[in-house]
């Protein structure tokens, strides 16, 4: 199982990880903050001070269609903001 699915690069969390050392990554639904944890550790050698964890449901949509009602919905996904000490920190372009 792949705890980290991929980093967040927006405005935001870009700003949050210059400014105040916290980095975002969306990860697996099922995974738990030592997990998360443990992942962020071993992949970029960094050492994790706090780890915080925020669930999205999905969302859900109808359409109205010639051939009736269509219903949909998106997947649910997990937020991670990891807190790394302080003088770390996590580059997410070098292993491109």
């Amino acid at each position: 199982m792949s705890v980290l699915i991929k980093p967040i690069i927006t405005e935001k969390a870009t700003a949050d990880s210059e400014l105040n050392n916290r980095y975002s990554f969306i990860v697996d639904t099922k995974a738990n903050k030592i997990q998360i944890k443990d992942a962020i550790e071993a992949t970029y050698g960094v050492s994790v001070e706090k780890v915080r964890t925020m669930n999205y449901g999905p969302k859900r949509s109808t359409r109205y269609t010639k051939t009736g009602i269509q219903h949909g919905k998106t997947n649910a996904i997990k937020k991670a903001i990891i807190q790394v000490a302080e003088g770390d920190i996590i580059d997410y372009y070098s292993n491109i």
